[in-house]
């Protein structure tokens, strides 16, 4: 039976950072058939990571209502490149690229969605036949002026930097993929709601009752600051293996864990607010409640046995050592970062590069309960127990 539609946006709103327009939703809800719930994803790296499934469970919620989800692959979008949130021209990927990335990507988004009531499509099979002619009268449906009050376009004009017009095309190809699709919603991350609105705008061009939009946050990376991306080393990737999925979640701040609790959890608002109730009132410790969210995100990806052993793993390493329990997790990336005086300064544990030599050449700091003398050298991928004279303790994860 489906909920009311009272029950569906209280779902479909969870976590989401907008919705556009939350009154034409309800009427569409209202009709009560299955709605068209349309979402891109370019191909442009390989993996998805933990930021991607944002959206991707927003889908599921969808699912779980009894909609269709039209996964589009944005095989032809991912050769124009997406200038959304860029200082410069994003260059355009090859196509042997957009392909392989694109094989990966189904095979890792039905480890969130389910198959049988998602619609897997490749936006070249209405773009690629779109011949020059096509796209001229697809450009004439919108002008430069509205083109220009994106954010970063008006930006990079502004500051007289290069605008190519192959960008200019990338909105209004991804917005006529919702009107080939006739979506009655578009998901996307908060960085793509000028694109969502443009395929909103074409829909209505093109006589098309107009989709709603629903922007979900961009998810904060290890680092609790910066949107989680590869090339930023704060991600966690869905592929990787089970002991560093618990590990790296383990290493997210407190603060940060309840943002992860609301936007990749299965747990209800209500279970949430009862576990940080009970951390706020010192009845539970947050680093055990971390566990269950780094066991669960663990469990999604690779099922509960694997999510138990990494749990084990994990807490062996540092329970050896006897740290305290409320000793920082800190996670960075091999090489430069993971050099003991990068990650000593970078923790907090040291306040800065020069004290954390100083403190190391005088025999203070221990890696795993060994004295460690050697400033410079990385330590390679791993969970470490971490220990800075007597009393300044990390649990450090390198990934």
């Amino acid at each position: 039976m489906t909920p009311d539609v009272d029950a569906q946006l209280a779902l479909i709103k969870r976590g989401c950072a907008e919705l556009i327009e939350e009154d034409g939703l309800r009427k569409k809800l209202a009709r009560g058939a299955p709605l068209r719930v349309k979402v891109g994803f370019d191909p442009t790296a390989p993996d998805l990571h933990l930021g991607h499934t944002v959206v991707i469970r927003k889908m599921r919620h969808f699912q779980d209502l009894g909609h269709k989800v039209i996964f589009l692959i944005g095989d032809f979008t991912g050769r124009i490149g997406d200038p959304s949130g860029r200082s410069d021209t994003r260059p355009p990927l090859s196509e042997e690229q957009v392909k392989a990335n694109a094989e990966t990507y189904k095979k890792q988004v039905f480890k969130i969605l389910d198959p049988d009531k998602t619609e897997v499509v490749f936006n070249s099979a209405w773009l690629g036949a779109l011949d020059a002619a096509g796209f001229i009268r697809l450009a004439s449906r919108y002008t430069v002026a509205r083109m220009l009050e994106r954010d970063d376009f008006e930006k990079r004009y502004r500051n007289g930097q290069p605008i190519s017009i192959h960008e200019f095309l990338y909105p209004l190809a991804q917005g006529y993929d919702s009107v080939v699709l006739k979506s009655d919603v578009e998901l996307g991350g908060t960085d793509q709601k000028f694109n969502l609105l443009v395929g909103r705008h074409l829909q209505g061009q093109y006589g098309e009752e107009p989709q709603c939009v629903l922007t979900m946050p961009l998810l904060e990376g290890l680092d609790g600051e910066r949107k989680m991306s590869k090339s930023l080393g704060n991600y966690i990737g869905i592929d990787e293996p089970a002991a560093q999925i618990f590990g790296k979640t383990m290493s997210v701040s407190d603060t940060l864990m309840w943002r992860y609790f609301e936007l990749l959890s299965g747990k209800s608002l209500d279970e949430i607010a009862a576990l940080r109730r009970d951390v706020e009132q010192g009845a539970r410790h947050p680093k055990t409640v971390k566990e269950e969210l780094a066991l669960e995100l663990t469990a999604l990806y690779h099922g509960t046995a694997a999510a138990e052993e990494a749990r084990t793993g994990f807490n062996a390493v540092f329970a050896e050592g006897g740290d305290p329990d409320d000793a920082p997790e800190y996670s960075c990336a091999e090489g430069e970062d993971s050099s003991p005086a990068a990650f000593l300064a970078a923790s907090g544990l040291a306040p800065s590069r020069s004290e954390a030599r100083r403190l190391i050449a005088q025999k203070a700091l221990h890696v795993n309960g060994e004295v460690r003398l050697d400033g410079a050298a990385p330590l390679g991928k791993g969970h470490y127990r971490i220990k800075l004279g007597k009393k300044r303790f990390l649990r450090l994860t390198v990934t």
